[in-house]
């Protein structure tokens, strides 16, 4: 019987904790403190600006943009493009009835002219600041070429006259008969001509065909909460609102947010499944290895204190923390449970005697294992990656709330030791040479695995293993973006600047590069429409060149044929942008332009602050050559940035990892002995080599999951190497509980290779893999040497 006053005491500490940590977790907003938005998982601050900017691009506006293709049914023998109409008709009713609802900004059927219409009337009005400044660049350049014996201003005047004949003789003058008064330098329609394939991108005209398409755009973030149900329920209202007058209307859409829905509820079911199967799994092995099978479930006390403390201590450290950290924290079902088996099996040395006796004699190997452990994970914490920072706080913390909730729970017992079957304290002979020839033979062959797997190992990095396959979606989404236009056949480029002038100056190099790595391949932006800041800030000194311009471009008229008095708009505006003292800012200028742009074309520029600007440029090729880095622009190709981005991580990782092992190595040496502590550290390193030579000659592709899940079960191994140390210290066997643990971790780490998302199933894997296989080192170790050992005393 414990005393009374330790058993209060202890009482009293778990009753305390549990209360102050039921508390934080209840006062918490989880839905908005647990992540499941993938960008997450990449640092805010990361250092790579092509990855910055896609991080900006995907988190900010991009990620609320929903996309419908709508298509009213067939009616038999009805008249050849009715069909269509009638889809058009149908996406009216539905982008009205979408509208009215809060959860969506802005709604835009592709039909709708009114968005370029604003635009090209802002570009139009402004058109003498926006594309004089390139077009009188172009012009000297050619005018400085040609070695002319004409002024300046007179050889202008006679070429845009010249030009304008010429472009007055092709049918597609027409369109633009009404501006050309007004515009006879032609700045308007020869834009037109370079930002043609913009359109085709999905950002303008509608589809082809019986398709009506939609472009819409949540007021919340997909990857919220406001910005995921919401949305579904309006867009299922709006849906029924247009099928009510349209029976039979087929639609499909798109957004991010049916992405981050469905992965948040897929990942929030595993969260409970796999922690309730992991803790199942512990204490079923438990059930089966003692004699008592029902006291078992003493171990279940110290499972939940450490996932409490490791909840409490991550969400305080964190204001949002990724719910990969807690779907990956069901492990700690079968780590924290070693404190547990090592407390509750640890044979009494005499009748009746005292659990704080018997404690102290496992005190030394429960805080090396534990401080090993502790040790290994904080060094996670300088990590570039917020989840294998936010990992190495979870388990830390859990493992260090196991112990002591193991010490206060066991306290706390009248009676606080369970004994085991005899099968699990059940040794293989030692006497005999063939035990001794297996068990070499074994070991060997293990050591083979080891040094020549490894060398067969692959590596790959792919985000999309973070999160649970939706083929589904990702059908669907593949389908409706095609009909958008957003095919393989086409390239999106980003280039970036710290402000806007800087993009647009990256711009302009860009597009040189682009012209000599694609030849002939036409290329659409909306970056032809504003000027360079160089040329911006040339244009007074140009203008202050042309004073007589308007005189020669009438008399250079007069002599092509045209009347020269219909031009007065032009001179009238020509002469008024001669006369202007006080120009806006290049900043500012753009800022009119970005206010003139709506729905979908909102996509091609961003004016932001702090690196964050950049243009979008569409070419007519698939993907192909990249940029360099110098002229600071990126494909559209974020997967494949991010995962580059992982492999970085998966190699910093790496480091952090070798430097982490070195000092749990370290401290088993100080602890332990050189000698000694070689012994302890050969178990769980030769245990991961083996697991990584496995991988190698299976064939099994790895990545930086794989990669954690080596250090775990390394940190872990160690438990068993030091215990088993401490045993063979006092010519014994090594305790039952070694065996328990192993077959605990190794089935809870099994549940998690059962995870639908690939990274936790390889991490689950990599453990359960090295904790049997140190293992098989410990158990195998002490019977291949029997010879030189003295059969130790037979225990209960």
């Amino acid at each position: 019987m414990e005393p009374a006053r330790q058993k209060w005491t202890a009482r009293v500490l778990l009753f305390c904790g549990a209360v102050l940590g039921l508390c934080w977790l209840a006062h918490l907003d989880l839905p908005h403190r647990v992540s499941t938005d993938v960008l997450d998982l990449v640092p805010a601050d990361e250092r790579s600006p092509e990855l910055s900017i896609l991080r900006n691009l995907a988190g900010q506006d991009e990620a609320r943009i929903l996309l419908f293709a709508l298509k009213a049914p067939a009616v038999a023998g009805e008249a050849p493009g009715e069909r269509a109409r009638r889809s058009e008709a149908a996406a009216q009713r539905f982008a009205a009835a979408l509208r009215a609802s809060p959860a969506i900004a802005q709604v835009v059927p592709l039909s709708d002219e009114k968005p370029r219409e604003a635009l090209g009337a802002a570009v139009f009005a402004m058109r003498l600041q926006l594309l004089l400044p390139g077009w009188l660049e172009d012009r000297h350049r050619q005018f400085a070429s040609g070695g002319q014996s004409a002024p300046w201003s007179a050889w202008l005047a006679e070429q845009t006259a010249s030009d304008l004949e010429h472009f007055l003789s092709k049918p597609e003058a027409m369109a633009v008969q009404d501006i050309i008064t007004a515009d006879p330098l032609m700045l308007l329609p020869g834009l037109v001509g370079r930002v043609s394939g913009l359109s085709g991108s999905g950002l303008g005209e509608g589809a082809a065909g019986d398709d009506a398409l939609v472009w819409a755009k949540a007021r919340y973030s997909p990857l919220a909460s406001e910005g995921q149900a919401p949305v579904s329920k309006a867009v299922g209202a709006a849906l029924a609102r247009a099928r009510a007058d349209f029976p039979g209307l087929e639609a499909q859409w798109t957004g991010i947010g049916r992405f981050a829905a469905a992965s948040r509820a897929r990942i929030e079911q595993e969260v409970s499944t796999l922690n309730v199967l992991s803790l199942i799994c512990v204490v079923a092995v438990a059930g089966v290895c003692v004699k008592r099978a029902y006291r078992a479930l003493q171990l279940v006390p110290v499972v939940l204190g450490a996932l409490l403390g490791a909840w409490v201590v991550t969400t305080a450290s964190w204001q949002h923390v990724h719910i990969l950290v807690f779907v990956v924290g069901s492990l700690l079902a079968g780590v924290a449970v070693d404190y547990g088996f090592y407390l509750y099996l640890q044979p009494l040395s005499r009748p009746g005697e005292p659990y704080m006796e018997r404690a102290s004699r496992l005190l030394r190997p429960l805080l090396a294992s534990a401080l090993t452990t502790v040790i290994g994970f904080s060094f996670l914490l300088w990590s570039e990656l917020p989840l294998i920072r936010q990992l190495g706080v979870f388990v830390s913390a859990g493992l260090i709330c196991a112990l002591a909730t193991a010490l206060l729970w066991f306290a706390q017992l009248d009676d606080s030791h369970l004994e085991t079957r005899s099968f699990i304290r059940r040794r293989p002979s030692r006497s005999g040479a063939t035990p001794r020839r297996v068990a070499r033979l074994l070991l060997a062959a293990g050591a083979l695995v080891a040094v020549l797997g490894p060398w067969r190992l692959h590596w790959r990095d792919d985000i999309r293993e973070l999160e649970i396959p939706t083929p589904e979606l990702r059908d669907n989404d593949a389908a409706v973006r095609a009909r958008f236009g957003q095919t393989e056949g086409r390239t999106v480029y980003i280039t970036r600047g710290a402000t806007i002038g800087q993009a647009r100056e990256n711009l302009e190099t860009f597009l040189a590069w682009h012209d000599r790595a694609f030849p002939g391949v036409h290329v659409a932006t909306l970056g032809y429409a504003v000027p360079t800041p160089s040329q911006w800030a040339s244009l007074p000194a140009r203008l202050s060149e042309l004073a007589s311009f308007t005189s020669d471009l009438g008399a250079a008229l007069a002599r092509h044929g045209f009347e020269p008095e219909a031009f007065a708009p032009f001179y009238k505006a020509f002469d008024a942008a001669r006369a202007q003292r006080d120009p806006p800012s290049y900043d500012q200028l753009l800022s009119q332009v970005g206010g003139a742009l709506h729905g979908p074309l909102e996509s091609l520029v961003h004016q932001g602050a702090e690196g964050t600007s950049w243009f979008v440029t569409i070419a007519d090729h698939p993907s192909g050559e990249d940029p360099p880095a110098a002229l600071a622009t990126v494909t559209d190709s974020q997967l494949q940035k991010l995962n580059s981005l992982f492999s970085r991580y998966r190699i910093s990782a790496l480091r952090l990892s070798s430097v982490g092992l070195g000092f749990v190595g370290a401290s088993v040496f100080v602890l332990y002995g050189l000698r000694r502590g070689v012994r302890i550290f050969a178990i769980p390193a030769g245990a991961c080599l083996f697991a990584f030579g496995l991988f190698g000659l299976c064939g099994v592709t790895l990545n930086l999951f794989n990669l954690l899940g080596a250090f775990l079960g390394v940190c872990l191994s160690h438990n068993y190497a030091i215990f088993s140390a401490e045993s063979e210290g006092r010519g014994e066997d090594p305790p039952p509980s070694v065996r328990m643990s192993a077959a605990a971790a190794a089935s809870s780490f099994g549940v998690l290779a059962l995870s639908h998302i690939p990274v936790v199933a390889a991490l689950g894997t990599t453990v359960a893999v090295i904790v049997l296989a140190a293992l098989a080192i410990t158990e195998l170790t002490p019977l291949s040497s029997a010879e030189r050992m003295p059969a130790p005393p037979n225990r209960p």
